[in-house]
């Protein structure tokens, strides 16, 4: 009987091990799923590249697109009508003010000069001698020789023979010059087109015939341009008023770069209405002649002095409706929603006129994979697109050369 109560203090003892395993076991499996849970619900933080906010001194530059024009363009017409005898240029080339482009056969022009000179020879025999009448006649008129009427005709007879000789003088003049025009010469320094009629045509005089060909000079250039009413309120009337030059650059659809400086020439008059646009033509040296009218021409036109500006990467601003956004890091590294208010391009990065300071830690690619208050894994990288020592003004060292 001793041994029955021993024994149920074993299985007893055995029952408690057993119950106080299985709970320890439990609890353990329950401290594995938290922990599996609570390692779903905390995701690894994003990668993304973070540059810090410049601040770099620009000159505020606005961008156009217009054409290249010609500062002089003749079109090459015939004064004179006649028969085209010889072509004196090739199609294309370069010819100077003066020199002969077409004649015209200036034989029938040389007849009429010969014309001219023998009736001003006769006319002028007819003066001479009416001169002479009246002299003798004064003479005579003294004597009482002569009756006054007589003499008073002789003198009529002068002054026409006079005024006879001036006709046929200034007809001289038009026949000499009729075959001058038979050798068409260039009006202006430039570069020659195709000769539109050939060596044997009949030209003629007349607005409405077809031109011989046309010349634009190369010397220099006209770039044509819009201006918007801002732009030209801002930077172009101001300039005018004061006497000033406005800043230009012109760059052509191959270069990258504004290679060449020039000049504001001229101004509309008139603002158009339909538009909201003011004409502007700028003025720049062709010593290379790769300026060819018709060329499209990208416009950089710039006001007032350098000054300090925040810029970011195009890349790290983000659209919500109608506002613009940029994510800011914190010392934690939590991506901050900052609305944000931009400007203009300028060096290929873009101006932001207020929201951000230099310095400010911005997450620049990777924008997608980001949440407002999410935290990242940042990798810092250079605000692209600018060195610090990039010039204010574009193509400073070029402009010179162009």
């Amino acid at each position: 009987m001793s041994k029955h109560p021993l024994r149920r203090r074993y299985i007893t003892a055995a029952a408690v091990v057993a119950v106080i395993t299985i709970a320890v076991a439990g609890a353990l499996a329950a401290i594995g799923v938290e922990t599996t849970a609570h390692a779903q619900q905390a995701p690894a933080a994003a990668g993304v590249d973070v540059a810090e906010v410049i601040r770099k001194q620009i000159i505020d530059w606005q961008q156009y697109s217009g054409r290249l024009e010609a500062v002089d363009r003749v079109e090459i017409r015939p004064l004179v009508s006649g028969t085209l005898t010889a072509v004196h240029f090739k199609d294309g080339a370069l010819v100077k003010k003066g020199d002969v482009l077409f004649t015209i056969d200036p034989r029938p022009y040389a007849a009429e000069v010969a014309r001219a000179q023998a009736q001003l020879a006769g006319v002028e025999a007819r003066a001479s001698y009416t001169a002479t009448d009246v002299a003798r006649g004064q003479r005579l008129l003294g004597d009482n020789a002569i009756a006054r009427r007589d003499y008073e005709e002789k003198q009529n007879a002068a002054r026409e023979a006079a005024a006879n000789v001036q006709a046929a003088q200034a007809a001289l003049r038009v026949a000499k010059l009729n075959l001058d025009y038979t050798q068409i010469t260039a009006p202006v320094s430039g570069r020659i087109s195709r000769a539109e009629v050939t060596v044997g045509n009949i030209v003629s005089v007349g607005s409405s015939t077809p031109p011989l060909s046309t010349l634009v000079s190369v010397a220099k250039m006209y770039a044509a341009f819009d201006v918007d009413e801002q732009s030209f309120l801002k930077y172009v009337n101001p300039a005018r008023a004061q006497g000033t030059q406005v800043a230009v650059y012109l760059g052509l659809a191959n270069e990258n770069d504004y290679s060449r400086q020039g000049k504001v020439g001229s101004v509309d008059n008139r603002l158009d209405a339909s538009s909201g646009t003011i004409r502007v033509r700028a003025v720049f040296d062709n010593t290379d002649g790769q300026l060819v009218p018709g060329l499209y021409a990208r416009i950089r036109l710039g006001g007032g002095a350098a000054h300090d500006a925040v810029l970011i990467d195009e890349k790290a601003i983000g659209t919500d409706q109608d506002k613009r956004f940029v994510l800011v890091l914190d010392g934690s590294n939590h991506a901050n929603y900052r609305e944000i208010h931009v400007g203009a391009t300028q060096e290929g990065l873009r101006v932001v006129e207020s929201g951000l300071k230099a310095g400010d830690r911005i997450v620049v690619n990777g924008l997608q994979r980001v949440r407002p208050g999410d935290v990242v894994a940042p990798t810092v990288v250079p605000m692209i697109k600018v060195a610090d020592s990039a010039p204010a003004t574009p193509a400073a060292s070029k402009a010179g050369k162009a």
